[in-house]
């Protein structure tokens, strides 16, 4: 007995006015709508902290009777209020700059370890590890670094005053070691690694694998494949890293008040104690601080605020100048 097939039947384009194809464009809309909506959100959030900031600290700089800028004293709840950033701006750049110099080559070496040269299993266990120190507070990094790391930073210091001393900035004329600036720069340092590294691991892995296998096809070593292919396609992904950690940095509170030392005062050697935080300052002194103390700290975070806010933009804007070199296009 004969069967008979009915003839392949072409499927039906999918009519545009239609209902599925109403129901995508009406979820484009909403999603653009709220996406439109969380930015603006988070623009006048800012615009309120910032409203808020300044309006808190205008008591501060009506009764101050130095310059903010270069005073290197902190009486705001004297007779009269005296008081500056000068101090706070110096610790806070420079233990920045002493956690980025450290903490960014070696978290890109680290994430460039996971992402290309490490066995699948050992890339995995270690890519948990970094991302699980990425999470811990930031206040058992500073504990960690007052009762366990100082001990082992007071050789290194000595030996750096004693054969660098020569340089300003490795010298120690009060031969006390503890509670420095390198020392928070150390924990900083330490702090935001896993940062720089778990991002940085991410970026490295959206690298597209054609251009990795491309690379090596053409003879280029694991190294090349690297540099020619890798960093060109992954270069704002690490400026972001690198920002990130910058601005963890920055604002970090806990762990810089108990590695470093509450003299107010700029000291530039590094090794000695000496130097304040915007962040730690703010944390210490706040329980004590009167009406104009409280404003003055409110308006040395409104500093903080504007030194964050200039990283950012500038990140963003180094980004947006290296995006279409990236390779990525």
């Amino acid at each position: 007995m004969a069967t008979i097939t009915q003839p392949p039947t072409q499927e039906q384009p999918l009519d545009p006015d239609g209902i599925a194809g109403s129901s995508v464009r009406r979820g484009d809309r909403t999603f653009l709508g709220l996406s439109t909506g969380s930015g603006i959100f988070v623009l006048v959030l800012m615009a309120g902290i910032a409203v808020f900031l300044i309006w808190q600290s205008i008591p501060a700089f009506t009764e101050n009777t130095a310059n903010p800028l270069t005073e290197q004293s902190w009486l705001p709840d004297a007779d009269p209020p005296v008081f500056g950033f000068a101090v706070l701006f110096f610790g806070t750049i420079v233990t920045s700059i002493i956690a980025m110099l450290l903490a960014v080559p070696i978290g890109y070496g680290i994430a460039l370890f996971i992402a290309f040269y490490a066995p699948a299993r050992v890339a995995s266990i270690l890519g948990f590890l970094v991302d699980l120190l990425a999470a811990v507070p930031s206040i058992i990094f500073g504990l960690w670094g007052l009762y366990y790391f100082m001990p082992y930073v007071v050789p290194a210091a000595e030996w750096l005053s004693q054969y660098l001393g020569w340089i300003p900035l490795f010298a120690n004329d009060p031969e006390i070691w503890t509670k420095s600036i390198l020392m928070a720069g150390l924990v900083l340092a330490i702090m935001i690694l896993p940062t720089v590294s778990a991002i940085s691991r991410e970026v490295f892995l959206q690298v597209p694998r054609m251009h990795v296998e491309a690379a090596l096809a053409l003879g280029a070593t694991r190294w090349e494949m690297i540099r020619m292919a890798v960093f060109p396609f992954s270069r704002p992904g690490m400026i972001s890293a690198a920002m990130l950690g910058l601005g963890r940095a920055l604002g970090e509170t806990i762990a810089v008040a108990l590695v470093l030392s509450a003299v107010f005062e700029i000291n530039w050697q590094i090794t000695a104690p000496g130097g304040n935080s915007f962040a730690a300052n703010i944390a210490l002194k706040w329980g004590e601080a009167g009406d104009v103390g409280r404003s003055a700290l409110i308006a040395s975070g409104l500093v903080l605020f504007f030194i964050t806010l200039i990283v950012n933009m500038t990140a963003r804007w180094v980004i947006s100048r290296r995006k279409d070199f990236s390779g990525a296009n």
